[in-house]
């Protein structure tokens, strides 16, 4: 009775809300399970953290990585407690950009930010993260970005294509910087006030692993163990284990770990096929998985996959990983002087993405997407190429109408006949 009398008290209160409706023949809508006392119902609710939203899927608790585009790829962010695992590129040059932009989002936000590196210091890599376009002059930024990549093919509006122009994009400007995630400018680096004002832990593997030490084989890398052993310090010390509630605030614990299972770290499972360590990088994930399910962390890492020689370990690492993103580079391959990709740097393969609560991994929708560095912005784009209207078949395509016809005779029947194609 208390409620109904101090909301009534007030002018326009319910009661004389849901009076004049009636008489107006207007619906008055109410919210449902609300008790006269005024106590809350007593159910379960997230928790309200800064810098994290509900999924709209299945309610899980999510996180920006830094990159707007990224988190649409991944159903609206990275999960709190899960694994994202960025598979790097051949020569390392655009995957330090996301491990750049999952930091920075976390300074912004202000989480608690722990970075682990076993080649740079996590102070410099601190001081090389973007700086974030705010309000006052972010669309700006983003307009003359994009004005500045137009071709004069690209300015000229096709008419007879018109409804095309409103179908939504991949990649949209920034709106503002209130919203989940945010834009980074990657020409210029991050203020140093914001670097003070945040809170972060630094491993830097040199400098806690001694080199005398001897590792017993197929057991943890002394490395690992000292990492291990550094973030369970900082899980159960500062509370993000659930621990304590009322101590203060809680907050998010962004983990960054750079260049994980290359053999700065003491691992030689990029060096032989069958290496003595094989099974220590999958029991590091292993552990680490552990502490991340029961804690409010979410944690990124980088992997130079290329470099394992071992097939079966990638797998288990995939498996091991909740969220898996391969970032494939133009530098090097037939593509970076081919015209057909000119308006690209190389292509981003969404691997696999976690489907919480099940026992099988979701798949993305959108398969064939490439990425491109501006001046300024890192963006992710949907893979167009200009039709081939040659009037012969490369030697390559010809190889690929065989394999698929190998692979449709047999599904289609005595109508295929196994060897021959299709005829419509």
């Amino acid at each position: 009775m208390a409620a109904v009398a101090t909301c009534g008290s007030g002018a326009g209160g319910t009661g004389s809300v849901a009076a004049a409706a009636g008489k107006s023949n207007v619906t008055s809508f109410q919210r449902r399970g609300t008790k006269a006392s005024g106590t809350d119902s007593g159910g379960p609710r997230l928790v309200s953290i800064a810098g994290t939203r509900p999924s709209v899927r299945n309610g899980q608790l999510l996180v920006s990585t830094g990159l707007p585009a990224l988190d649409q790829l991944l159903g609206g962010g990275l999960a709190v407690g899960t694994v994202l695992l960025i598979e790097e590129d051949k020569y390392n040059i655009y995957s330090p950009l996301l491990f750049k932009y999952f930091l920075a989002e976390g300074i912004i936000t202000g989480h608690t930010l722990l970075v682990a590196s076993a080649k740079e210091d996590p102070a410099d890599i601190l001081r090389e993260l973007p700086a974030p376009l705010f309000d006052y002059h972010c669309k700006k930024e983003f307009d003359e970005d994009t004005c500045n990549h137009k071709t004069p093919e690209t300015n000229t509006e096709m008419k007879i294509a018109w409804r095309y122009q409103l179908l939504p994009k991949m990649e949209i400007g920034p709106v503002s910087s209130s919203r989940f995630g945010h834009y980074y400018d990657a020409s210029k680096r991050i203020p140093q006030e914001l670097l003070e004002a945040s809170k972060w832990h630094g491993f830097f593997l040199p400098e806690k692993v001694s080199s005398t030490l001897k590792v017993e084989p197929c057991s943890l890398t002394h490395g690992y163990i000292k990492l291990l052993q550094f973030i369970q310090n900082i899980i159960y010390e500062e509370g993000f284990d659930g621990s304590n509630p009322q101590k203060k605030q809680k907050n998010i614990l962004r983990i960054g770990i750079q260049s994980l299972g290359s053999p700065l770290w003491g691992d030689d499972i990029c060096c032989t096929e069958n290496c003595d360590n094989s099974h220590s990088l999958t029991k590091f994930l292993y552990v680490l998985r552990g502490l991340l399910r029961t804690s409010l962390s979410a944690c990124i890492i980088t992997m130079p996959t290329h470099l394992i020689q071992s097939k079966t370990v990638i797998a288990r690492v995939t498996n091991l990983s909740d969220t898996v993103v391969a970032l494939e580079s133009f530098i090097g391959s037939e593509r970076e002087t081919n015209p057909l990709y000119k308006d690209y740097h190389g292509l981003i393969h969404i691997l696999q993405i976690p489907r919480l609560n099940n026992l099988i991994c979701d798949e993305s929708d959108v398969k064939d997407l490439a990425f491109k560095l501006k001046r300024k912005l890192f963006t992710i784009e949907r893979l167009h190429l200009p039709p081939d209207l040659s009037d012969t078949v490369s030697r390559s395509s010809k190889q690929d109408l065989a394999e698929s016809a190998k692979l449709l005779g047999p599904g289609c029947g005595m109508m295929a006949r196994g060897k021959k194609h299709l005829d419509f």
